[in-house]
């Protein structure tokens, strides 16, 4: 019987133990996010803080209304490095490239230049045009862009480098070219529009297959 008594304490005990033990640990666990928390989150590279911290951040509470002379653009006109107003107009007849960019850009843009230099070395001469509209063009300027295109040994006649208004060049981003752009930011992607002026297709310039693919359909064009 006293052992009986005995085997029922010491499981009493033991009981009473490992529930002390869950507790202990549940506590000094880490909380995580539950099932419903919202998480914000950013890819930074090791040792680097986050962009955003704090949702109030990114939040924008300004509502766009388009402007009273023209609801949604078809057209566009910007200053070229030349100083010349360059049309849209001007631009039917032939096939042309367009990207976004920004002259202080310190990695992916001399990269993406870099492409459009191949590009125009694969055409040169040819019934074709390249298109750098900055993001920047506080800073860009037609002289800036002048210098900047000298580094790419840019022809003056078939790669343009264009500047304007910010808030007129987001809107060119946004409703002609459908390429989401903003004061510094800018997609990878290269936008190939027709001698009609209607976009044949957006190729993304870090995949070699689709530069393949852009260059032949350039040539188709031709």
């Amino acid at each position: 019987m006293r052992t009986a008594s005995n085997i029922a304490a010491i499981l009493f005990v033991g009981v009473i133990l490992g529930l002390v033990g869950r507790t202990l640990r549940q506590r000094s666990a880490p909380t995580g996010p539950g099932p419903e928390d919202v998480v914000y989150t950013a890819e930074v590279a090791p040792g680097e803080a986050p962009l955003v911290t704090d949702s109030n951040e990114i939040a924008n509470d300004e509502v766009v209304h388009p402007p009273e002379d023209e609801a949604w653009l078809s057209r566009f006109e910007l200053t070229e490095r030349s100083g010349e107003l360059v049309k849209s107009e001007d631009l039917l007849g032939q096939p042309y490239v367009v990207s976004f960019f920004f002259t202080t850009c310190p990695s992916v843009c001399p990269q993406q230049n870099q492409k459009l230099k191949e590009l125009q070395e694969r055409f040169r001469g040819e019934d074709v045009k390249f298109l750098a509209i900055s993001v920047d063009p506080e800073r860009d300027t037609p002289e800036v862009m002048r210098e900047y295109a000298a580094r790419f040994g840019a022809d003056k006649d078939q790669w343009l480098f264009l500047t304007g208004d910010l808030t007129y060049i987001r809107r060119i981003g946004a409703e002609i070219f459908q390429q989401p752009i903003d004061k510094g930011f800018h997609t990878e992607k290269f936008v190939l529009v027709d001698a009609k002026g209607k976009i044949e297709g957006f190729y993304s310039w870090p995949e070699s297959r689709q530069m393949e693919k852009l260059e032949s359909a350039i040539s188709e064009m031709l």
